[in-house]
């Protein structure tokens, strides 16, 4: 029996709540006005998120934010615009066609992908295909088209430092286990940061809600603003994060399987060490604007690491 995992939701803006000047950029960079806009729910931003149409029967999808969703993302929104301009086109990653940016409100026309998100829990067949275009993805990103990005290990020192600030500000409440092994998880975690490093433009933040598939069964990596340049491997030991998360399959199989001979166990050990530090740190922040989920899919993130944490460093 899989336990209830907390939806990522953020409270979306919809499309007939955006400026009519924007509205009418999208227009315009269309070719004619837009007749229908459908809004798409998941995923973890305030932002709208719209699968638009002309009357022509062209097709688009629009996301936009303004600060007053939240001050962070017009911000991610910029990052992604410029991520995804200088992707090379693979069949694993959408088209940016055009971008606004008016100081407050910023948004993207992309190529609308017909796909859904992977089902949860995570069906084999979908696993197995978005493991082997995320295997493909990093060869072909590598080395990164955008080497001017941080390296994952300076974009993930404060990620990684999660243990250090529960070492250095305990909760009330915290695992006895944990407790007994803060400065272990502590060195841990540095280590782990250490392995993050390499040549490969890296999504970085891997899950389902960020993953499409067509009917084909193609995939499609979607939402680009954490990238940066790291390790190869990294994107797929992310992927099993959320597949762990969710029950049903053995993620150390599926490391077995696909990243032994990319990286060692103690090193993967270390990265698990160092995302469980972040989750369980995040979790106790106040609530984020916007995103009245996102502390407790993290507290969720956090229970799921820190079990696969134990069973890993019992082995």
């Amino acid at each position: 029996m899989h336990r209830v995992i907390t939806p990522a939701s953020g409270q979306r803006v919809q499309w007939q709540e955006l400026p009519e000047r924007l509205k009418d950029w999208v227009g315009d960079v269309l070719g004619g006005p837009i007749v229908t806009a459908d809004s798409q729910i998941g995923g973890f931003s305030p932002g709208t998120a719209d699968r638009v149409q002309t009357a022509s029967g062209d097709r688009a999808f629009v996301k936009a934010a303004s600060s007053a969703q939240n001050e962070f993302t017009p911000r991610l929104h910029r990052q992604e615009a410029h991520v995804v301009a200088h992707l090379p086109r693979t069949r694993y990653t959408p088209s940016l066609i055009a971008v606004y940016d008016d100081g407050d409100w910023v948004a993207m026309v992309l190529e609308d992908i017909d796909g859904r998100p992977p089902s949860l829990p995570w069906r084999l067949d979908e696993l197995d295909a978005v493991m082997t275009a995320l295997d493909e993805l990093a060869h072909l990103l590598t080395p990164s088209p955008l080497h001017h990005l941080d390296s994952m290990v300076d974009a993930y020192a404060e990620t990684f430092a999660g243990w250090e600030r529960i070492r250095s500000n305990p909760p009330p409440v915290l695992d006895d286990w944990v407790r007994a092994r803060l400065d272990d998880l502590v060195e841990m975690a540095t280590r782990g940061l250490a392995a993050l490093a390499g040549s490969t433009l890296v999504h970085g933040d891997v899950r389902a809600d960020n993953l499409l598939i067509q009917r084909d069964g193609s995939v499609f990596v979607v939402d680009w603003p954490w990238a940066s340049n790291g390790a190869s491997w990294v994107d797929r030991l992310f992927l099993l994060v959320n597949v762990d998360l969710y029950g049903g399959h053995d993620p150390d199989r599926w490391i077995a399987q696909h990243l032994r001979d990319a990286v060692t166990p103690a090193e993967i050990t270390c990265v698990i060490a160092g995302l469980c530090g972040y989750f369980t740190d995040i979790a106790r922040q106040p609530p984020a604007r916007g995103l009245p989920t996102v502390r407790a899919f993290q507290a969720d993130q956090a229970y799921s690491t820190l079990a696969w944490l134990r069973r890993r460093i019992a082995t």
